[in-house]
This record gives structure tokens, sequence and C-alpha cells, in this order.
């Protein structure tokens, strides 16, 4: 055998036990008469000592050549270590070698392995497999593999069934682009690799599977922003004769479960928010309520006076910031530039300081008095010491814009603590969303996505005002799950069909599959899907999800470890029957 333990779990109970080792050549250090090697595998590190006077002149030439990476087995005695090393597990011993075995030498590394690597990100993509023998990538997988075990187990002990769908599927329009695949067999067809298996999953409640799960790849064919990717998991549920209530209850559950068994923490409290609250209290459908500053809308307490910045505005709102009238001049025109950045797209920022004695002074004190200002901190709910940021503008631009501030401002403040959990649920979602440039409607969350009770005729007279019986469930400012009831009779699919721009013969095309099997007895039904990479993350207290992924792809979308897309040959183009037409 290559080993008899792993290079973490040798303790001082184990002196003067024969053992053999194997792994990869961490460090050394080489005092002429002496050397120390640090081996190294998945479990941890083990010193290994050489020494002249009970080493041959062979070994410890071979002690002396071995370079970082150097994959080698040991044998040996375990002895007690004269200069212990508290910071790590098996510091109290090492292993005096007896026998040397070189399993495959290694070049120089292109980046230390090493938990604060040298390396830049580009360069440790390429080398991803280097990358993952780091603790902070190596640990990320393993915790990842830990969650969606206890995924796995707290569903199959609730009554669900794992359930694989396909990957080769049809093309359907759900929001984004698809990934599609060529067909050999059939010419000039393509499958296309799922988004979601949103369908699926409806067919499958139709045939009486009551409670499917399942831990997916999807893929979408988007732009790609720092923390997306093309290719990404999801934990995929679904249930037969549920109503809202009863889908919030066993996903609060499962989330619990999580925080629980994978952080020690406890949480009983899931708040409920109208995603119209949301907006206007935080800017956008996922807020994160670990700390306050929610919006003061002061339409109005200011738009009574001649600035016409503010008159002219859909939106003035603003919020306070705790401790903020420390700010210098100097910090508060950065957080101007901060929001004026093509990223938030602000024209500028008004501000009021909160004094500890009870008076403002303000940016635009030509203008408001303190009495005005005075109202300004009571809308805010603004304390002495605070500031008061200001923004204006159209409605949904000024909360998107205010909602970045506040984000920002929160970090620099040290409001968002990895270690705290602040789950949420938002609820009752607008059914659809207004495409502002082609003035048509679209569905804010997928076209099977059931109205609230009762409103299904709002879609003929006020569409915008439908309420979708939609829920997310976020955390600590992200959308981690997000899901529906579902539509689960022909007619009303039709209408929903119908509302969104599709004709009859484009429904049937699309999705006569589907609306087929609503003949057939649907039960009501609905669902929620987990984002596993982000939730991951976010257990994992970081803000990005790469180092939770084994081998990620860049911004580009490009797998820069095996270059990847790449051409393909001519002579499989013909058998896939596909001609190029390149933009040059």
């Amino acid at each position: 055998m290559y080993r008899s333990h792993n290079c973490g779990e040798l303790r001082a109970s184990h002196i003067n036990t024969e053992v053999t080792l194997a792994g990869w050549v961490q460090k050394s250090r080489d005092k002429g008469f002496i050397v120390w090697v640090d081996l190294r595998d998945r479990y941890g590190i083990t010193q290994l000592v050489f020494d002249e006077e009970r080493t041959s002149k062979t070994m410890m030439e071979q002690a002396q050549n071995l370079g970082r990476e150097f994959v080698i087995q040991v044998k040996g005695n375990v002895i007690e270590r004269a200069s212990k090393n508290p910071n790590i597990p098996t510091g109290d011993i090492e292993i005096l070698v007896s026998e040397l075995n070189i399993l495959n030498k290694a070049l120089l590394p292109p980046f230390t392995i090493e938990d604060k690597t040298d390396g830049g990100e580009d360069i440790r993509m390429k080398y991803r497999y280097l990358d993952i023998r780091r603790n902070p990538v190596k640990n990320s997988l393993i915790f990842r593999a830990k969650v969606a075990q206890e995924v796995r187990n707290y569903l199959s002990n609730d009554g669900f069934t794992e359930i694989e769908t396909p990957y080769l599927i049809k093309s359907t329009p759900e929001g984004a682009r698809d990934f599609v695949v060529p067909s050999r067999m059939n010419e000039g067809e393509f499958y296309a690799l799922p988004q979601s298996p949103q369908t699926f999953k409806q067919l499958l409640m139709v045939g009486g599977m009551d409670k499917y799960f399942q831990i997916v790849k999807c893929f979408r064919d988007e732009d790609l922003r720092a923390d997306r990717q093309p290719e990404f998991t999801q934990i995929d549920c679904e249930m037969a004769f549920v109503e809202q209530e009863d889908i919030l209850n066993v996903f609060e559950g499962l989330t619990r479960h999580l925080l629980k068994e994978v952080n020690g923490v406890e949480i009983e409290k899931f708040p409920r928010m109208l995603y119209d609250d949301a907006m206007r209290l935080y800017g956008n459908d996922k807020p994160d309520i670990r700390f306050g500053m929610e919006f003061g809308e002061l339409n109005e307490v200011a738009q009574h006076k001649d600035f016409g910045v503010f008159n002219n505005a859909e939106l003035v709102v603003g919020i306070a910031v705790p401790g903020g009238n420390t700010y210098t001049r100097k910090e508060i025109d950065a957080l101007i530039d901060w929001v004026k950045r093509p990223q938030v797209g602000a024209l500028g920022m008004v501000y009021s300081r909160c004094n500890d004695d009870g008076t403002f002074k303000s940016s635009v004190d030509k203008f408001y008095d303190q009495g005005d200002l005075a109202k300004w901190a009571e809308v805010t709910d603004a304390k002495a010491g605070d500031l008061i940021c200001v923004l204006s503008g159209d409605k949904n631009k000024a909360r998107a814009q205010l909602s970045a501030l506040r984000m920002e401002l929160a970090t620099r403040l040290g409001l968002r603590d990895p270690k705290v959990f602040a789950p949420l649920w938002v609820i009752d979602f607008p059914l659809l969303e207004l495409d502002e440039e082609t003035g048509h409607y679209h569905a804010m969350h997928h076209p099977f996505t059931s109205p609230k009770p009762g409103q299904i005729e709002l879609l003929d007279t006020n569409p915008g005002d439908v309420k979708a019986n939609a829920y997310d469930l976020v955390l600590n400012g992200n959308e981690i799950g997000g899901g529906s009831i579902r539509i689960h009779d022909k007619g009303t699919q039709a209408i929903m069909f119908k509302h969104l721009g599709f004709t009859e013969e484009e429904a049937k095309a699309q999705f006569g599959f589907l609306m087929d099997a609503f003949e057939y007895g649907a039960p009501p039904h609905g669902g929620l899907a987990f984002g596993l990479d982000r939730l991951v993350a976010i257990l994992g207290g970081q803000e990005t999800i790469r180092d939770f992924i084994a081998f990620p792809k860049n911004n580009s979308g490009r797998d820069v470890m095996i270059d990847a897309p790449a051409p393909i040959d001519d002579a499989q183009l013909t058998e896939l029957s596909l001609k190029l037409n390149l933009k040059s």
C-alpha cells in the first residue's frame, strides 16, 4: 500500500509507530547536516526529518534534491518533535524517514501552493489543478460536498425522490439564450441544453411522483457578470397538491437544517416582505436585512422649494448613514464620485449632516432651511451624528442607484458580517414585466407561473397589476432560491401564452407536449429551485462562487485551462451538416 496513514492524522499517541506516508512536497529546509521536509496531502501536513547521523548518504542526497510538489512515498518511525508547531494538528510529531521513494518529479509550479499565494486569478485558473491543492480551494470543494449531502439527507428524509431529467432537450424561450447542440442523426436539427428542468419537473408532477428533487446542472448562454457562470447548479424541487405556504414551510426547514448542520447557527425567524415593500424600502427585490438604512421617500418634504433637480424628479429618496457625520468633505466627495460611476449611473448626490447639537448642514442650504432638513431626518430616521444621502430622478433608476450606495456603505461600515445570517422571503412579485423598448410584457419569472387567485381577469385590463403566486428566498442580500405555484390547467396556460405574445401555433410548437399533458389530470403543483453555487458561497462566508466550483470559467465564459470553447475541424462540421459564417 502507498500509505498506512494520511498526512493529517498522526499525533503524539502514534510515537514509536512505523508508518508509510505519501503526498506532495510542500517545502523543505536544508541545513546541510539535517533536512526537514513538509509532506502534504488532502488531509494535512506532516514534517519529515532526514539527518546525517541516522540517514544514509544516498538518502540524504535524495532528500536535499527534492523539489516543491514532488510526489513521494516515505516509510519511517513517528518521533517526538523537538520544536513543536502548535499551528498544525500534527505539530507534536515528525517522521524519521528510513525509506524514500520518489513517485513523480514535478516542474516548479507557476505560483506557490500555499494559503496565501503569489498567483493572480488568471494564472490560477489556467493551472486550476494546482490551485485545488491549496487549502482555500480544497476546503471550499469539500464544504460544497458537505452542503450537497445535507440537502440530499433532508429532502430524502422528507419523502422527496431524486430523479434525473434530460440534458439534451428542445429549445424553449425561458428568458435567456440557449446553448444548442447539433444532432448528427437528425440533419439540420438541434438539441438545447436546459436553462432549468422546469417543464420536466412539472411533467413529473403530472406523472404522480408527488415530491421530486435533483441537484442538476443548468446552462444559460448570456453575458457574464463577475460572479456568474454559463453552467451552474440548482437544487431543483417540485411538489404536488400544495399551496404556497406548504412550499415555504418545507424550504424554510431545509435552510434551517443547512444553517444548523453546516454552520452551527439556529434561526427561527424567516420574515416575509412584499415585493413592492422591498423595492420601496431597499430599492431591490433581494434586500440585505442584516442592517438598517431603509429608504425614506422625500418627495413631500423636498419638492416644495426652488430646487429644480428635485422638483423635476419622479422620486427623491434618501438613506441615513449611521455615524456618517464624521465623514470629511473629501470622503463625501469620494462618495459622490462613486455614485456617478457608469456602473451606478447617478448624476450626483445631495447630502445633509445631522450635527450633534440638533442642527443640520447640507449641500443645498441655499434652498432648504433647518425645518426642511429636520423633516428629511424624520423621514429617513436619521439621528444626531448621521449623514443623509439623497438621490433623485426616474423612480426605478434612483432606487437602483441608492440600493447600490446602501450596499457599498454597509461594506465600508463593516455591517455585512458573513457570520451573521438573515433569511427573508420576498413574495407577491408582479406576474409580468413591461419591456420599455418593445412595449410588450414578458414573464418576470417564467410563463408557467400562476397568477394570484382571482387576479387572472386583470390580465385583460391591467396586466402590470397582476401579482404572481411566486416567492424568492433571500439570504444576506442574495437570492438563493425562487419558485412559484404553477399553472396546472390548459385553459389558464393558454391565456398566459396569449398575454406573452404567443400565437396558438407558436405555443403549440414550443410547449404542446406540456399543454397536452395538462389534459390528462395535472394536479395543483409548485416548487422552488435553490442556486447551489451561491448558497454554498454564502454559507461558506464568501462573496465569490468560483472557489466553490472545481473548474470554473472566466468572465468571457472560457475555460482557460483546457482552452474551451475551441474550433472543430472541417470533418466534424461536415458530419453535422454545418457551415460556418463567421464575422470578420
